[in-house]
């Protein structure tokens, strides 16, 4: 059966999808998001969604995000600046998120409006706001060394780790670390005289602070702290313990010379794993002695015994399931032969792609050959020249 199609048609949807790509492609090119805590509306495409509230999550420099009403209604979308309220004046940040997903974050965040409500957002940023938001910006790293310098001039003991101004230069945020309390009142009426603005301290930990300045891990990638990572849980030494990593300080510590945070990822799987493993304080009985456990690989269930307690003597790998056999064994009082089954001692593992054919090809497989060749031409043609010498001395005497 064959149907016809409507050449009317299939041009108002060529023309309408050739909008549609043009439209993305614009977005894309004049949104270049921020890659810390960067959040995908996956929602983006329902409008029934995107109109349930008014609410639209802005952020900030680095790591810092507030939510606001849309109160007038503007048309925003993902990666809009915007000028939004303030006390006092304005603030400018990037819209980050809009519609529904705005109160899902305001749930995980637990975020609470102030006594007042929740503040406005005022327009779509204009140029002169701009000009304005870049010229306090360039304002931040003169202002937080020359910060610095006052601290230590009145012998605080804290650091002034960043410094971030409003929008319209009206205020300036001083985020800093201290391990005791500080007064500093009297660093405050300093401040304020020096830069002519209104003045906010606000204390971090370590961690945020490595997750405001950013940077690439060990592992190659960004800093979680930077990328999406925004609760901070406290991490023990038990977790590196639990999977079995050695208690170097300066392999689990991370830039802000605390515990890694990404120790914390996999300790759920290495303890759900461990539940099947059988307890490593049981010594197995054989006839041929006792063996005692050495060491674990807890995913593959393999465990390794030894005959004695502080040294690799004898030692033998087998499977938590055999284990398991010899423990119930025990317990009835009997004692296996070996703890090994002979079984698995005879089977090797097969290898694949034609068994050691290809294992045996190696680089310098044909250094040998090629050595002993022309050894042998050598000799061959010594013992030629000899039987001639010997026939020619023959000849002579006769």
């Amino acid at each position: 059966m064959e149907y016809e199609i409507d050449k009317e048609s299939l041009k108002e949807f060529n023309s309408q999808s050739i909008l549609i790509n043009r439209e993305n492609r614009r977005r894309l090119k004049c949104h270049s998001f921020d890659a810390k805590l960067h959040t995908y509306n996956w929602l983006e495409d329902f409008p029934e969604m995107e109109n349930s509230t008014n609410l639209v999550e802005v952020q900030f420099k680095n790591t810092r995000k507030s939510f606001y009403v849309n109160s007038t209604n503007i048309d925003l979308k993902q990666g809009d600046l915007v000028a939004v309220e303030a006390l006092p004046g304005h603030d400018i940040g990037r819209v980050t998120l809009t519609g529904k997903l705005v109160l899902l974050q305001m749930k995980k965040n637990n975020f609470r409006p102030n006594e007042n409500g929740l503040r406005r957002i005022y327009r779509i940023a204009r140029e002169g706001d701009l000009e304005k938001y870049e010229l306090a910006k360039s304002r931040e790293e003169i202002t937080m060394i020359r910060s610095r310098e006052i601290t230590q001039d009145l012998g605080l003991d804290m650091k002034i780790g960043d410094v971030e101004y409003q929008g319209d230069g009206n205020k300036a945020i001083f985020y800093y670390i201290a391990d005791e309390r500080v007064d500093f009142r009297e660093l405050i009426k300093i401040l304020a005289s020096e830069f002519r603005v209104k003045i906010e301290m606000k204390q971090i930990g370590a961690r945020q602070e490595a997750g405001r300045i950013g940077g690439i891990g060990p592992c190659g990638r960004q800093l979680c702290c930077s990328g999406w990572l925004t609760n901070f849980v406290s991490v023990s030494t038990s977790a590196a313990r639990i999977q079995e990593l050695s208690i170097n300080p300066q392999k689990l510590a991370g830039q802000c010379a605390k515990l890694k945070c990404c120790l914390n990822y996999e300790v759920d799987a290495y303890i759900e794993a461990q539940r099947e493993l059988p307890s490593r304080e049981i010594v197995l009985e054989t006839t041929e002695g006792l063996y005692y456990h050495f060491k674990t690989d807890i995913f593959s269930g393999m465990m390794t015994y030894s005959m004695s307690k502080n040294s690799l003597t004898n030692f033998v790998t087998i499977h938590k399931d055999r284990v398991y056999e010899v423990i119930g064994l025990n317990r009835k009082g009997v004692k296996p032969n070996r703890l090994a089954i002979e079984l698995e001692e005879q089977e090797k593992p097969t290898e694949l792609y034609g068994g050691n054919e290809l294992n045996d090809d190696s680089i310098t497989r044909f250094d040998n050959s090629n050595r002993s060749k022309p050894r042998k031409k050598r000799r061959k043609k010594s013992s030629a020249r000899n039987k001639n010498r010997n026939r020619n001395r023959g000849s002579g005497e006769e």
